[in-house]
Parts: structure tokens; C-alpha cells; sequence
């Protein structure tokens, strides 16, 4: 059977969910386009030389001086959901392309949107017909069933919900010719998602509507690998079974790269990356980060394969959304880390390489190396993986790592010898 496929004309990277230099180089590149939400994003993306019509300043809830800046350099594709965004609209840039954010039903997301931006239906009408009054141009709709959806049958009531804005929109005068599906898109249910969007659209949209979509984590998340270190061990002897247990404290935590588990409701899978007892008896234990605050928890329970020690590293998977970028300084601790870029693609790790030393000089990036893709094996136990766009990332906080040589030599060694068990 063939998998449900989606086609967005347009693609919009919401750029929130991970700002890594080097990612977003490669998606300018390859022709992506941006979702903004503040003048920061947007200075950024213009700064890698992308065209102001590849950038939505998708934030419904704009301040009077972003909206200036946003006129100021031609990007003309935002969003607004109230009456009082169409004045402000009106004032400061009156040749601006709007998109309604309508109102949906996010209730299955890991991060709801709805409580904050979003239209109702009943106001939809009304809201058109003052950008008319307004005599500002209304392009399209937009919306978005929540971060990390659930629900794959959100994004069919949100397209029926769209048609009969669009069709308002025909009553008020206005051609609509683009929908905005937002993003949402979770990678294990994808397919489920995409079929339901597809059929919906199909059924709703004729093809000369330009569909475009926001995805965040759908692109990032599995592109990144965080490495951590052990800093500190506390053993526990379990009263009713006198077994003992640990707790592992690590170099980061809740308010550093692990920040997901709590604004992006994200739960942290360890594995063990290298250690230097090679016992492997099932062992329990928490994983605590570096402050001195009680919620900086990573997991509350685990069980690995051996005796873990001071010094001794673990990674996580799926770490490229929502982790580096909300990092804070939080009891001193440094939000810096280093990032070692492999490419599986030779075409993407070229135009890497070749990016790199431009963006190194422009931003001071001094903890980032590329490794080509011969380093890469097929080994289920590597700490890297290949993402959709077919790149790999690690993030690797070593801050506190005095105890331990640097990571990205740990890490491209054992690289060296997992390539070498697979020759022998």
C-alpha cells in the first residue's frame, strides 16, 4: 500500500521550535520557507539572504514597532485575529498580505495555542468585513490544531472550518487564494495526519488554492541527539527490597537543553553512550540536572544496563525541538554547548562545510564542527540518526565536563569504533 502522501505548495519553517544556525542555512538553501514570530526571527532569516515573500510573520498579536520593521523590509505575509490587529495593520503597513487565524479545536496537542490566538466562527464575518472598511487585503486563512497533535481528525474540522470562512470572505468581496494548515504535524502519526488532511482538502479546496504549512518539530526534532555528562552520583539503598538504586545527577537540565519536558510536555528517554564499568545488571535510577532547584528532574525512574560512575555520559534522542533554544542561565550555569554537524547527504555536507566558516565568523560559533558522512556507520547503537532532510546533529553540554576529555573526541571515537567493529 502506498503511504498517504501530503503536498504543501509552500513550506514555512516555524523557526521558534530550533534557530540552529547551520539548519536554518541548510532549509534557506534548499528553498524552504520561514514562519516568524518576532522581528528578531525575521532579522535573522533576512540575514541568511532569504527573500522576504519565503517569510510569514505568523503571530496574530504583533507590537505597532514589528509591524514597522516588517513593512520596512517587504515581508508582507502575516496573520491577525482581532479587530484591533486590523487597526494597527492599517496604520503601519496597509499593503500588507493577511492571513484570519481562526479559532480550532486543539484540545489532543501537547501544547494548546487556542487559549491565546484564534478567531471564533462567529466572528469571522465580522472581522472581514472591516478589513474591507479597511480596504486592507485579506489573502487568505490560517490556523493551527496545536503543538504535537494527537488528533489527526483536528485538521479536518479546521479545513470545513476554513471553507466557510473563505466563503464569507467571497461575500465580503475578498478572492482568498491560500490556506495556512499550520503545524502540529507529529512524525509517528504523520501518515494518519497527512490522509486526513489530504481528504479533507480535496474535498473542500479546489487546486488553484495555494495550501501552505508551519511544521516546527515535524523538521527538527529527530535531527538532534543531546549528550550529557555525568557530574555527580547518590546512592540509595531501597528499604523494602535492600537493593541499591542511584540518583544521577547530570550537566544539564530542566532550565538548559531538557526545558521541553516542561513547556513542550516532551519525556527524556536515556540511553548509555559510554561508561567506564562494563557491568551490565540492570540498575535503577533518576536523572537530576545541575541546579540546585527540586523540579530540575529529567526522569523520575529508569533502569540501565550497568553500574554507572561519575564521568560516564548518556544521550538522548529526538532532542531538536523546543531544548537549546529556551536554555537559560539559570544559577550561573553557561547555556552554551557544542554541536557536531554530520551529513549522511554529500550535497547537504558540502553546502555545510562551505556555510560553516561563513557563519562561524559571522556569529562567533566556536563550539560547532561538521564530520563527513564516512564516520557515520549503520549501527542501531550510534548516537546519531537520520533526520527526513537526511542530516544528523548532536548537541553535547560539557560546561561541567572537567572530569572527562572533550565530547566530540569521545564522540568521534567511538564513531572510529563502531566503523571498525563493522569491518572485523
Amino acid at each position: 500500500m502506498i503511504p498517504p502522501l501530503l503536498v504543501w505548495h509552500l513550506t514555512f519553517l516555524a523557526v521558534k521550535c530550533n534557530p540552529d544556525p547551520l539548519v536554518l542555512c541548510l532549509l534557506a538553501k534548499l528553498g524552504t520557507g520561514f514562519d516568524c514570530a518576532s522581528k528578531g526571527e525575521i532579522e535573522t532569516i533576512l540575514n541568511l539572504g532569504v527573500e522576504p515573500s519565503r517569510i510569514i510573520y505568523a503571530q496574530p498579536c504583533k507590537a505597532k514597532s514589528f509591524i514597522r520593521y516588517a513593512a520596512e523590509q517587504g515581508v508582507k505575509q502575516m496573520t491577525f485575529d482581532n479587530s484591533d490587529e486590523l487597526y494597527k495593520i492599517n496604520r503601519f503597513f496597509p499593503d500588507a498580505e493577511l492571513l484570519l487565524r481562526i479559532l480550532t479545536d486543539d484540545s489532543s496537542s501537547l501544547c494548546r495555542l487556542s487559549d491565546k490566538f484564534g478567531a471564533s466562527m462567529g466572528t469571522t464575518k465580522e472581522l472581514l468585513n472591516l478589513a474591507k472598511a479597511l480596504d486592507l487585503n485579506v489573502v487568505g486563512v490560517s490556523f493551527h490544531v496545536g503543538s504535537g497533535a494527537s488528533d489527526p481528525q483536528s485538521f479536518a474540522k479546521a479545513v470545513q472550518d476554513s471553507r466557510m470562512v473563505f466563503d464569507e470572505a467571497a461575500e465580503s468581496g475578498y478572492d482568498m487564494k491560500v490556506l495556512d494548515v499550520g503545524g502540529g504535524f507529529s512524525g509517528d502519526l504523520f501518515e494518519a495526519m497527512a490522509d486526513v488532511l489530504s481528504k479533507a482538502l480535496d474535498e473542500y479546496f479546489p487546486p488553484s488554492v495555494c495550501i501552505i504549512g508551519e511544521p516546527g518539530r515535524f523538521y527538527v526534532s529527530s535531527a538532534f541527539t543531546l549528550a550529557c555528562n555525568i557530574i555527580a552520583r547518590r546512592e540509595i539503598i531501597d528499604p523494602a527490597t535492600h537493593e541499591p538504586r542511584y540518583m544521577l545527577y547530570l550537566n544539564d537540565g530542566v532550565y538548559g537543553n531538557f526545558a521541553s519536558l516542561i513547556y513542550d510536555h516532551q519525556v527524556a528517554l536515556p540511553r548509555i553512550l559510554s561508561k567506564s564499568n562494563q557491568s551490565i545488571v540492570c540498575t535503577r535510577y533518576s536523572l537530576w540536572g545541575p541546579s540546585c532547584d527540586g523540579i530540575d528532574r529529567i526522569t523520575e525512574s529508569c533502569v540501565l544496563q550497568g553500574r554507572l560512575n561519575v564521568g560516564d555520559w548518556l544521550y538522548f534522542e529526538e532532542m531538536g525541538a523546543y531544548t537549546s533554544c529556551c536554555a537559560t542561565k539559570f544559577n550561573g550555569f553557561n547555556d552554551n554547548h557544542d554541536v557536531l554537524y554530520v551529513s549522511s547527504d554529500r550535497g547537504a555536507a558540502e553546502l555545510l562545510l562551505k556555510e560553516h566558516i561563513e557563519i562561524q565568523m559571522e556569529n562567533g560559533l566556536k563550539n560547532a564542527s561538521i564530520f563527513p558522512s564516512t564516520v557515520v556507520t549503520s549501527s542501531s547503537t550510534m548516537i546519531c540518526h537520520e533526520d527526513g532532510a537526511g542530516s544528523y546533529g548532536m548537541a553535547a553540554n560539557r560546561q561541567l565536563a572537567d572530569t572527562e576529555p572533550l565530547m566530540a573526541r569521545i564522540f568521534v571515537e567511538s564513531l572510529f569504533a563502531q566503523q571498525a567493529l563493522h569491518r572485523n
